[in-house]
């Protein structure tokens, strides 16, 4: 007789489950008793639940999937993703523990293991232990995990339980661990796991905290009034920690070890950048760095590569082309001359590149083809770049990024001011990546303003990295931006710090551009006698090189200084030798425009003839030299000449032919003015209507452009007009 207790035996008549009796002939009283099967207990394997701040919005979200699903009579699956340490296991924990009550079943937990020095958790290991919880003998756990996800489903099927997979690596991962039956599966990772939508996956992403929210953690991390004795420091702090839940709790932690400690010291340690990862560290414990390094050793060799280049970018977001540029090529650091950068081949991987960063949670996709990092995901990308690149390497990374924008400015320039004589530009002789633009001056002049922090950080990096050159041709570059859309702070940084790197270099012609261009934006901005000194200042230094075409330029500019600041004769001395000496030098161009701003100063004293002769001369020398812009202003000045004569039908036909082409260059505040003169044409022939149409237009154009005061001189002419215009 053989006897087997708790077993299979294969016979002709099939498989017999559990304990049975094979025998021949059988002698005598014989008992068997069999072992009633164990009922397995109920399993709460989840951990416990931590504090958690302002998640109302994702809780509520998976809360809907929940019942959503429960109403359509299926099983429920979501998962949160989020970069490391933001919290995701938190909140999965605090949901997931509110429905206990609601599946009795119970609750089954696995570490997924993907950020494990091990590797990840094999799925075939974790239904095992998934069967051995639900009261399967080891002995009779399935061999292979297609069998294992059998029996699991199986014994799940009736049963409302909730199941917690932290730290996913890939949906493939979790695919066979899902249960059957109504149950709730969450999902944790640090990756975007798109895959899983095929099985009805709700996917949830998980933002840093908001400053309110992170000042409310660092309180109950404290627990002990030092956030509301010092709230201001508070902030700061919960600002350096820039909402990621982590580095809030570790700072708290710090802290609260150091209970007479003010808050402002931790605060002194972390506002040097170099240091703040390392001061958001416990001993022995958590920190930031090391929940970044598991994210960073887990990506592919090439993305690491991409992702601690991008670090060295000095502006908040960047666009996939800056991408393509750092891996462009390996760069040099000698440049050579030419007004083109050498053609670049397109990376091909850089969008792949950049969606393994992405679905890594290390880039934040803020839209249009954008991205950018979180604050201290930043600083550790930064601090690998110093780590695993060569100082040489980090020199030619940045020398790629500053000539994408600078080759990318300098097509801007040739689009909206192809005549303009700007400085020489000069490119390494690696390949250059160049951005699309989009159709015409318009969308030239956007990609401009919608780069230009960017455009401000580079060139403030560029001359302490030692790539000063890179950094005045940049400003000199977007020239174009400044007198259309004004931007009057960038336009004095820009230029500011072009001109201490042309100073550092000891480049003269590039100093001088910078002064009298940075000129200009301080007398857009009303700082006329700092203007003067400037252009004063270029033309002494012109003058000390024998440059007598750069000495005359500055005439133009100084009489514009003289004008603004309320001394129409000297302006008018100063652009009648600019027109005459400007030609006699070689530029004709720079006489037309000295003619033009010749006429301006005639129209405002009432020399109306001087004004309207002026003004036709400069028109048809700026359209010789083909510079429409310009001209249309002298078609503009010669309307409003006509305004002043009381001609109001000839002069709208000046003012209308002005407009189209100023909308045309994308020129807000000329077309600011065109329609402000406009409007006063349509008020002198009686058409009140149409004049409030056109100054409401033009309001908001000086609006746009931070032209204050013009703006309040139309709505003075809409509130007389019974049309009041809102602040």
């Amino acid at each position: 007789m053989r006897g087997h207790d708790q077993g299979s035996h294969n016979e002709v008549n099939g498989v017999v489950h559990g304990p049975s009796v094979q025998a021949g002939t059988v002698h005598g009283g014989i008992h068997i008793r069999a072992a009633a099967p164990a009922v397995p207990q109920v399993l709460w394997q989840l951990p416990p639940a931590v504090g958690l701040t302002d998640r109302t919005a994702e809780l509520t979200l998976l809360e809907r999937h929940r019942a959503q699903a429960a109403r359509e009579g299926h099983s429920c699956l979501a998962a949160v993703s989020g970069l490391g340490g933001v919290g995701k296991t938190a909140l999965a924990l605090a949901w997931l523990h509110t429905l206990r009550a609601d599946f009795p079943g119970g609750q089954l937990y696995a570490d997924l293991g993907a950020q494990s020095p091990h590797g990840p958790a094999e799925p075939a290991e974790v239904l095992s232990r998934f069967l051995r919880a639900l009261g399967v003998p080891p002995q009779a756990v399935p061999s292979g995990i297609a069998e294992r996800a059998a029996l699991y489903r199986s014994l799940t099927a009736e049963l409302r339980i909730v199941v917690l997979l932290d730290d996913a690596a890939t949906a493939a991962q979790v695919r066979p661990l899902l249960p059957g039956g109504p149950s709730v599966t969450l999902v944790t990772s640090r990756q975007r796991l798109s895959g899983l939508t095929l099985e009805g996956c709700h996917q949830v992403h998980l933002q840093p905290l908001g400053l309110e929210a992170a000042v409310e953690l660092l309180a109950d991390t404290l627990a002990d009034g030092r956030v509301a004795d010092q709230p201001d420091d508070a902030r700061t702090l919960a600002g350096l920690c820039a909402g990621l839940p982590l580095a809030v709790r570790v700072v708290g932690a710090r802290l609260a070890a150091r209970p007479h400690r003010p808050i402002t010291t931790m605060v002194r340690a972390l506002t040097e950048e170099r240091r703040r990862l390392d001061e958001l560290a416990i001993d022995g414990d958590l920190s930031v760095r090391g929940v970044l390094d598991l994210s960073y050793e887990g990506l592919p060799s090439a993305a690491a590569r991409l992702y601690r280049l991008l670090g060295l970018h000095p502006g908040r977001e960047f666009g996939s082309a800056v991408a393509r540029a750092v891996l462009a090529g390996s760069g040099a650091l000698e440049p050579r001359p030419g007004p083109e950068p050498a053609p670049c081949p397109e990376p091909a991987d850089a969008p792949e590149l950049l969606d393994v960063l992405h679905d890594g949670n290390l880039l934040i996709d803020v839209g249009e083809d954008r991205y950018r990092f979180h604050d201290l995901v930043r600083l550790h990308a930064a601090a690998k770049a110093c780590e695993e690149e060569t100082p040489a390497e980090r020199t030619a990374a940045l020398r790629r990024i500053a000539e994408h924008y600078l080759a990318t400015a300098a097509r801007v320039e040739q689009i909206t001011d192809p005549g303009r004589d700007g400085l020489p530009r000069t490119f390494g002789p690696g390949p250059v990546v160049t951005e699309e633009l989009g159709e015409g001056a318009e969308a030239a002049l956007d990609w401009l303003e919608r780069e230009l922090d960017n455009l401000t950080a580079v060139i403030r990096r560029a001359r302490t990295a030692g790539l000063g050159p890179v950094g005045w041709q940049l400003a000199d570059a977007m020239w174009p931006l400044f007198p259309r859309r004004k931007h009057y702070d960038h336009w004095r940084a820009v230029h500011a710090e072009g001109l201490a790197a042309a100073q550092e270099a000891g480049d003269t012609a590039a100093e001088c551009r910078m002064l009298t261009s940075g000129g200009l934006g301080e007398l857009g901005a009303g700082r006329f006698d700092r203007a003067l000194e400037m252009f004063e200042r270029a033309a002494r230094i012109f003058a000390a090189r024998g440059d007598a075409l750069g000495e005359a330029r500055t005439l133009n500019y100084r009489g514009l200084a003289h004008q603004r600041a309320g001394r129409p004769a000297r302006a008018a001395e100063l652009f009648a030798r600019a027109a005459v000496e400007l030609p006699a030098c070689g530029d004709v161009r720079a006489g037309g425009l000295a003619r033009l701003n010749a006429a301006d100063v005639a129209l405002a004293t009432g020399l109306f003839d001087r004004a309207a002769a002026d003004a036709d001369a400069a028109r048809t020398t700026l359209l010789a030299a083909d510079d429409p812009y310009n001209a249309a202003r002298a078609t503009l000045l010669l309307g409003r000449v006509l305004l002043r004569r009381g001609a109001p039908e000839p002069a709208a036909d000046r003012l209308s032919e002005a407009l189209a082409v100023l909308r045309g260059v994308a020129a807000g505040y000329e077309t600011a003015r065109a329609l402000a003169s406009l409007a006063e044409a349509a008020e002198q022939l009686g058409r009140p209507d149409l004049a409030r149409r056109r100054y409401r237009e033009a309001l908001d154009l000086y609006l746009s452009v931070d032209r204050p005061e013009p703006a309040a001189a139309v709505r003075a002419r809409l509130a007389l007009l019974g049309d009041g215009a809102p602040d």
